[in-house]
């Protein structure tokens, strides 16, 4: 069951990157290099709160976006990103495995010291077939540099298991085709 949280949770949180990784007009700022933590709190899901920490450089954050833009472009059929006064708001339509998601995320913050994004999402589909409302907030700040056994890309779950950004290219095998 443990091992299906986490699963569902990378499934959400590449979802996530997805929507606001795409070749759009607006891009995203490059997080400030070094060790960011990110509270996730959700509500609509299984786990309703996680704090992770990602250490992160100019080259990885932006090589995540290039490297999940020929996935979204495979799975998303909208990536909007549109600078506002006070941020950014993506909106998104993406499917996976028969589930289709479609999100809304408002972002604001510095990508210095702290950014918060705040995003909706309904999914349809899936083996339950129901519709799921889900919201969720992302609180991340700035902690400093990263810890010494850290790489750019590492992500630290919760229960201190790493894995690394960069390897997310590699679940793009694991996603049916259409």
């Amino acid at each position: 069951m443990r091992r299906l949280l986490l699963v569902s949770c990378l499934a959400v949180g590449a979802l996530a990157l997805l929507s606001a990784s795409g070749a759009v007009a607006v891009e995203l700022p490059v997080r400030k290099a070094g060790l960011w933590e990110m509270k996730v709190v959700s509500t609509g899901s299984p786990s309703s709160e996680m704090t992770m920490q990602q250490c992160t450089d100019e080259t990885t954050d932006k090589g995540m976006s290039t490297a999940m833009s020929p996935l979204a472009k495979e799975i998303c059929s909208k990536q909007d990103i549109q600078k506002t006064a006070t941020g950014y708001v993506t909106d998104s339509v993406c499917g996976v495995a028969g589930i289709t998601v479609k999100s809304r995320a408002e972002i604001t913050g510095d990508f210095n010291s702290a950014y918060t994004v705040k995003s909706t999402s309904q999914s349809e589909g899936g083996m339950a077939g129901a519709a799921r409302d889900n919201s969720s907030t992302i609180e991340a700040k700035w902690l400093g540099a990263c810890k010494a056994d850290q790489k750019p890309g590492d992500i630290i779950m919760p229960g201190g298991m790493k894995m690394n950004i960069k390897d997310m290219e590699k679940l793009k095998a694991l996603i049916p085709k259409k």
